[in-house]
């Protein structure tokens, strides 16, 4: 099994909240967003983005694949910090665009194995290398994505312990997980959007964002991915895969 036999699955985007929340720990790229990004106005934006990005290098034509990293290297140019502010951010920066990758790896990943099941250490272990893929086009050296499972393991622990979040990240967060604007759909869809978010997230990054957790939340949270994985069995392959269809669709 490889990243395209899985990647497509519309129940994956179900883990976008947390893999935003996860990237803006990081103080560099959580001040970076709050400076140049509009959560407010654009909640989608984001989400959008990565996911356009990540279907087009996985599916897409040559074309569309261009299309993307051009996207990304002229939008990455013009966010920097400016002389003497902190924390200082650079977009192009290779760390930074290592760990963007990694929350999506992890995410994906981690929230398969709660919808579907644990897959078998060779799957994991091409749909791990798929993923290097992804780095790369984030501008990340060759060779800087971790070697193996193993040297992911060890890096994602070493970069957790180093998270925080602080006054400005937030209210990125809060701004992200509670919309005034953006589509009636989504605006509805948030509570639920925010236990599972808040479900996914490493406890100890819940509490720094302020997201309250309860035992009943738990239910709530163990129900909501209960019938994610319902729904994903019994929906045909065309409906799972048309949000990657519709957004290859918009690229062009």
């Amino acid at each position: 099994m490889r990243l395209a036999d899985v990647g497509a699955e519309a129940a994956l985007i179900a883990g976008g909240g947390r893999a935003i929340l996860l990237q803006l720990a990081n103080p560099a790229i959580g001040h970076a967003v709050a400076r140049h990004s509009d959560f407010v106005r654009h909640p989608l934006r984001r989400l959008q983005h990565t996911l356009t990005y990540v279907y087009a290098l996985v599916y897409g034509t040559p074309a569309q694949v261009a299309t993307v990293r051009e996207m990304v290297n002229r939008t990455h140019e013009r966010v920097r910090s400016e002389p003497g502010e902190m924390p200082a951010y650079d977009a192009t920066d290779a760390g930074l665009q290592l760990w963007v990758a990694a929350t999506l790896y992890d995410t994906a990943v981690t929230l398969r194995h709660r919808l579907v099941g644990p897959l078998p250490d060779a799957d994991l272990d091409a749909i791990y290398a798929d993923y290097a893929v992804v780095g790369t086009a984030l501008q990340v050296p060759d060779g800087a994505w971790p070697r193996d499972r193993t040297a992911f393991a060890e890096y994602w622990e070493a970069q957790l312990a180093v998270l925080s979040v602080d006054e400005t990240v937030r209210a990125t967060g809060h701004d992200l997980l509670h919309p005034h604007t953006g589509p009636l759909w989504m605006r509805a869809a948030m509570p639920l959007a925010r236990v599972v978010t808040a479900g996914l997230l490493p406890p100890a990054l819940r509490e720094a964002y302020g997201l309250a957790w309860s035992p009943a939340r738990e239910r709530r949270f163990a129900l909501a991915l209960d019938t994610i994985a319902a729904l994903n069995r019994v929906l045909p392959r065309r409906a799972r895969e048309w949000p990657k269809n519709y957004l290859l669709r918009e690229l062009g």
